[in-house]
């Protein structure tokens, strides 16, 4: 009974700490696109993104990848997931933690971002931050695929299937540039 709401909270956790991660490169982006405005105007933006930010940044994105960390390995444990993982049959949660350690280094990349323009420093594009924002996206499908069909799933189908939906992704953000570029 205890492993389920130890499962929960994990579940409860990787969710808000996603919606972080979705959302902060919007506000980079919007930070970032400020640039644009007239002085005043772009000012009281870049303060008002600021704010938000460091709320969501400290509120909700840092404490729920912390959860998630600690509850990851508890659950991992305590249902003794952890010694399948030299096991053929554990390939898939190896795998798995690949993508989440892949996911951990995206997300202090974010926090970087952050910091840097937090600070004023603006080193990427807002078109450089849309498509680092599907990042995040890519990392959701493999990780919840794996956690899912397991071993059900052969590693070249994953692996063909993760490559069409990074190319569908990268057409959708080139399309979206295009209309966006038309319009103006």
């Amino acid at each position: 009974m205890t492993y389920f709401y130890l499962k929960a909270l994990h579940i409860i956790f990787v969710v808000t700490w996603f919606a972080g991660i979705f959302y902060m490169p919007r506000l980079f982006i919007y930070n970032t696109e400020a640039a644009d405005k007239e002085p005043a105007a772009r000012d009281a933006l870049r303060e008002q993104f600021g704010i938000m930010m460091k709320r969501l940044w400290f509120g909700i994105t840092w404490p729920s990848a912390i959860l998630t960390l600690i509850l990851g390995p508890v659950v991992m444990f305590y249902f003794g997931w952890h010694k399948i993982l030299t096991e053929p049959a554990g390939n898939w949660l190896l795998i798995k933690l690949l993508f989440v350690v892949g996911l951990y280094a995206y997300f202090l990349f974010l926090h970087r971002i952050f910091k840097q323009q937090i600070a004023g420093v603006f080193r990427y594009t807002s078109m450089q931050l849309r498509i680092w924002n599907e990042v995040a996206t890519i990392f959701l499908v493999a990780i919840v695929m794996l956690a899912t069909v397991k071993q059900g799933m052969s590693l070249v189908w994953g692996v063909l299937g993760l490559i069409l939906f990074v190319v569908l992704l990268m057409s959708a953000i080139k399309i979206y540039k295009t209309i966006r570029t038309r319009k103006q």
